[in-house]
């Protein structure tokens, strides 16, 4: 793209060609040149026409103020960002906004990176609380808590469950502050198709959207003394937490998470990609059976619950493609209540099992229909990654000064391929590792699929094993599965895996993550930087293949027998139903 020349604030740029005065400025960093311009309804990739009012600029030659998401760029143009003009237009909206908006900034999930806030302080607005009689219920009937008092009608939740999940959950009705964001169905969330991914979480500029808290159903069951509560971690919480606690955008704080949940009380602190293996031996080993003619192909993935509900709302024919394998998170509950159970002598029903997890979906998955393989509840609690950081603040653990110390024994080893299951096309690359070694009987000499890595909403490759060739394919994003099933289901793709998450990237955009303001989202590559915690663990990990896992060697030598074995299938594997 050609290099224009603009003027903003007296300062000479060189911008590219074709962009708005808002991808422009941000496209030169503004951070060095202390060029900013305020967006409040503007999200990257989710609605990119901020109509709020503080996006603007004074363009020369322009009587009124302009719409900077909107208007372009040009050779010469000469803008200003900070103008009294500019300011005053924006102390007059974020006025109007903020004398209907419901300031409970104590109590709300948003402290730190509420965008609303952080304007209203930028530009020293102040307004009293709403008042209670113009308050509306809260509606919490369902993992996705809505509060109307605090929406400030931008739409980027609407905007992101249409057109980036493809699922059309909620609805905007009315327009200016008239407007009403509500479920399209009266009875709520439920009945309206939503599949708990939390990406309209992720979207929300403010606190009008958040996940159930469960972090006192967590103390409480720490200071029973008749509970034994165990706790397990997901690999992208590793990648992610440290940007709670003033770490840079792409630390892994996997080293200081042991202590600081032993600071917590748990009684024992383990690693989810340890059961990330053991779902790959899992479903290596379905795939191989229905490679060989045993069930049809192509199988689906399941690891993901937000993919899950939407596959039996949507794509019901396809269920029997669905790999009947749990998740890691069901499998690791079922494992330690029965396996580790044993092995410690204590009763499973004592256990209370606790996971730390990147996905809002994850407290659905736990209320599922048979994710009981050990008699009792897989897992007891779900909690997010930003609700595990409240619980640390609140219980002033310092995450930047725990010791580094390992995971429990034997269920907190896992791999580098258990660990890339946190980002799209993770579970992929993982368990063709375990199966092309187990299709041809030899060690692969490379152990990176890159075909099926990055960040694009579909990914497709092909492979040579043992003498056939097997075609997979990654979607993230529910929008981009509904695409590529549809070609499916009408004869124009033929794959033999597909892989799906819900959330565009991954886990490590789980709709549990932390916050990162929208501005942040557009200048920096969140998902890659998290994304890159986690392929360099597994890079940097001493075993990288999920079927040289020890404590996985040892599991099935001593308890389960084989893959696929009657008493795994109790354990480990589930059933799904068209909803």
């Amino acid at each position: 793209m050609s290099k224009i020349t603009i003027n903003v604030d007296t300062l000479d740029i060189q911008v590219s060609d074709g962009l708005t005065i808002l991808e422009a400025i941000r496209e030169v960093n503004y951070d060095q040149l202390d060029m900013s311009i305020p967006t409040l309804y503007y999200l990257k990739g989710v609605k990119e026409v901020d109509e709020s009012g503080v996006c603007v600029a004074e363009v020369e030659g322009e009587a009124e103020l302009v719409n900077a998401s909107v208007y372009k760029v040009y050779e010469g143009m000469k803008v200003q960002t900070k103008s009294p003009k500019c300011t005053e237009a924006r102390k007059a909206v974020l006025a109007d906004i903020a004398a209907k908006h419901d300031k409970d900034c104590i109590n709300c999930h948003r402290p730190g990176t509420c965008e609303l806030q952080e304007l209203l302080h930028k530009y020293e607005i102040s307004s009293s609380k709403m008042d209670a009689d113009k308050k509306v219920a809260i509606d919490d009937r369902a993992i996705i808590v809505r509060d109307h008092n605090k929406c400030i009608r931008c739409g980027r939740c609407v905007a992101v469950c249409k057109n980036g999940q493809g699922v059309e959950a909620i609805k905007a009705t009315g327009e200016g502050w008239d407007m009403v964001v509500e479920p399209v169905s009266a009875d709520g969330l439920i009945a309206s198709g939503c599949v708990n991914c939390g990406q309209c979480i992720i979207a929300c500029p403010v606190g009008a959207l958040y996940a159930k808290d469960a972090t006192a159903q967590v103390f409480d069951a720490i200071a029973d003394p008749n509970k034994y509560v165990m706790v397990e971690v997901a690999p992208a919480v590793r990648a992610s937490l440290g940007e709670e606690f003033d770490f840079n955008i792409g630390t892994d704080v996997e080293k200081r998470l042991p202590e600081t949940l032993r600071a917590l009380g748990f009684d024992k602190v383990f690693d989810t990609k340890f059961s990330a293996d053991l779902t790959i031996m899992e479903e290596a080993n379905e795939f191989i059976e229905r490679l060989n003619g045993n069930g049809p192909l192509p199988i689906m993935t399941s690891c993901c619950p937000a993919w899950v509900k939407h596959c039996e709302d949507k794509h019901p024919e396809l269920l029997a493609n669905m790999s009947s394998c749990k998740s890691p998170q069901q499998m690791f509950g079922a494992t330690a209540k029965s396996y580790y159970a044993e092995k410690m002598g204590i009763a499973k029903e004592d256990i209370v099992m606790v996971s730390v997890m990147p996905c809002s979906a994850k407290k659905f998955e736990i209320t599922r229909d048979d994710q009981d393989g050990a008699g009792v509840p897989d897992v007891d609690i779900a909690i997010t990654a930003r609700e595990f950081a409240r619980m640390i603040k609140e219980a002033e653990v310092k995450l930047t000064a725990v010791p580094f110390e390992p995971f429990d024994d034997p269920l907190g080893i896992g791999t580098g391929a258990g660990v890339i299951f946190g980002v799209t096309g993770g579970v992929m690359e993982a368990a063709l590792r375990t199966a092309v070694e187990k299709l041809t009987g030899e060690t692969l000499p490379k152990l990176e699929f890159c075909d099926v890595r990055g960040m694009e909403g579909i990914k497709e490759a092909s492979y040579d094993i043992a003498g056939t060739t097997v075609k997979v394919a990654v979607a993230s994003g529910l929008a981009n599965a509904d695409a590529l099933l549809e070609k499916v289901k009408a004869g124009e793709a033929d794959y033999h895996i597909i892989e799906v998450m819900s959330c565009p990237g991954g886990c490590i955009n789980g709709g549990g993550q932390p916050h990162q303001l929208a501005a942040t989202w557009d200048m920096v590559d969140v998902r890659g930087k998290r994304a890159a915690v986690l392929y360099k663990n597994d890079a940097n990990s001493p075993i990288r293949k999920s079927h040289e896992n020890p404590a996985i060697i040892e599991l099935y030598d001593t308890y389960l027998g084989a893959p696929g074995s009657e008493k795994a299938h109790q354990l480990l594997h589930t059933t799904y139903v068209a909803r």
